[in-house]
Parts: structure tokens; sequence; C-alpha cells
């Protein structure tokens, strides 16, 4: 089976993750030199590198794999699983100076799961620490944003997240053309992680194909609505979201047409005007009876931006 280029590529230590800014790393590597962290709140957009600075953080802390809890509260997410699987892990003795609770993605936990997570926090704090992450911190209730260190992850430009799939790319002797990597760019930033992951499902015979050409199974629809719109095909491209997008995905898609601003137009002002109808549609998602209709109005106005 082969190796997942996310894994092969993930940094282990302090050295090797890259910080947005000095201040970042110094604070992480006071953490590890004091051999003791506090509760954690890690935040940003999906792929930014929240559960792989998690990750170094415990490499670099040396923490015994047994002392480690790994849940996804994407997947479980209910109050008997914290009460059951979190309590049952911290309530025994760690076999170093204390256990790690690694909880990614706990915005997906309900206020309830939450408030039962607090509880077990305060509980077990002499012999247990809990790392969350999030996408969506404003998700999370006060009374753990009280109780966690909050330490938000900015995402990469889109040159720095080029060069980085490029990199991964050259060094494992890809055919790349530029276009069909802007396209997986386009596609998925600020997502490292899911681009990293398309490209290598998307590399055939040593080459990196666009989504025509390659099996329909492994790529994201988004790569081909790109594409139709570099095409200038707009009623196209607004079908296809349109018929592909999930009810549950409204809110990352919205943030990811306010990523993606170039689709829209080259100019400022074009960037602007994208901005203000993009925050209009992303406000009905709660008061519409129907997404599909919003979105499609939503990609409407896009379109007529001059």
């Amino acid at each position: 089976m082969k190796e997942l280029w996310t894994e092969k590529y993930r940094p282990n230590t302090i050295a090797d993750y890259v910080f947005r800014d000095d201040a970042q790393r110094n604070q992480v590597q006071g953490w590890v030199d004091s051999g003791a962290i506090p509760h954690l709140l890690f935040s940003g957009a999906p792929g930014v590198g929240k559960t792989t600075l998690a990750k170094v953080l415990l490499h670099e802390l040396e923490i015994n794999d047994y002392d480690i809890l790994e849940i996804n509260a994407s997947r479980e997410n209910s109050v008997d699983n914290v009460r059951e699987k979190i309590t049952g892990f911290v309530q025994t003795m760690p076999f170093g100076e204390f256990k790690v609770v690694l909880l990614d993605e706990a915005d997906y936990m309900s206020p309830n799961g939450q408030a039962a997570l607090r509880g077990v926090m305060e509980t077990y704090a002499s012999t247990a620490r809990f790392i969350l992450t999030c996408n969506y911190p404003n998700k999370i209730i006060p009374a753990l944003h009280s109780r966690c260190q909050g330490f938000h992850i900015e995402k990469v430009d889109t040159t720095e997240f080029t060069a980085r799939v490029a990199t991964v790319c050259v060094t494992e002797g890809v055919d790349v053309d530029l276009d069909t990597l802007d396209s997986y760019v386009k596609a998925t930033y600020p997502d490292l992680r899911k681009c990293i992951n398309l490209v290598q499902m998307n590399t055939v015979d040593g080459k990196l194909v666009s989504p025509q050409e390659s099996d329909s199974s492994t790529a994201d629809y988004r790569l081909a609505v790109v594409d139709l719109f570099k095409q200038g095909k707009i009623l196209d491209a607004r079908k296809l979201l349109c018929s592909q997008v999930r009810p549950e995905e409204m809110d990352e898609l919205f943030r990811w047409m306010y990523d993606n601003l170039e689709l829209w137009g080259s100019t400022q002002e074009q960037h602007d005007a994208a901005v203000l109808i993009i925050a209009k549609g992303l406000r009905n998602i709660p008061m519409v009876a129907d997404q599909e209709i919003n979105l499609a109005a939503t990609l409407v106005e896009l379109s007529q931006i001059e």
C-alpha cells in the first residue's frame, strides 16, 4: 500500500513545522522547555496544521503513547462519549507526568457535550491536559474558552501554499503542468492536506492529470468547477456546484468562495464586490428553506460582477 504523502511529509519537530511568526514558535518552544502545557485550543481553517502542531508538541514533550487519547469529535461527539471514553481514560494514573486528550474538531460537539467536557477538565486538571482543535472557535462554549489557552493558526498565502504542494510533487518525481496545479490549489485552498491528498490520488504514471482525465471517484467536484470557471462556462460551473454540495457543507463552501476571490475578478473593486455578495449569501443560510436556491442566487450575483 502506498504511503500517504500527507503523513510522509507531516512535520514531527518544531524545527520542521512552519510557524506563521516567531512569537508562536517561541510560545510552543517555551511549553516544550518547561515540560508542561496548559489546556489548549488550536483554531484555524481546515488543513492549516492544527492537528499536526498538536502532534509535534506531544512528540517534543515525549509523551508516552499510552498517555495519549485521540478522538475526532465530528464522529464521536455525544455526552455519553465524553462520560465514558474520555473519563475512563483520564481517571487512571498516567505513565508519565500527565495524560493528554487530543480532541479534534471539538466544534462538532454539542453544547451539552462541551459542558460535560468542561466538568471532566476541572475534575482531572492535576493529571490530564486537553488539546482541542476547531475550525470555528465561535462554536466553542465560553466555559471551554476560559479554561484553554487559545492559539489561532493563520492560513498561508496562496504563493506559499502552491510552493509547498509543488515541493511535494518535485520530491515525488511528479510531472506537473502549472495550470493543472493551479486548478488543484484553487479547488482546495487553504486546506493543504486536502490538496496534497487530491494531487496524490490524481497522479497517474508519474504525471498529475486534470480532473477530466482522472477517475471521477478521485476528483473533487470543486476541481471541475474551477476548470469550468477558467473556460468561462459560468452556467455549467453553477449547475455543478449546486448539484454536488451538501447542506452541511454550505458554510465551508462560502468560505472557499471567499478564499478564492480571484475567481470573481482581478481588481480590488471586483474582490470587494464579491466579498459583499458572499457575506450576504452566508447570512442567508440559517434563514432560507432551500439552500440550493440561496447558493444559486449568490453565484448569479458573483457572475454579474463587472
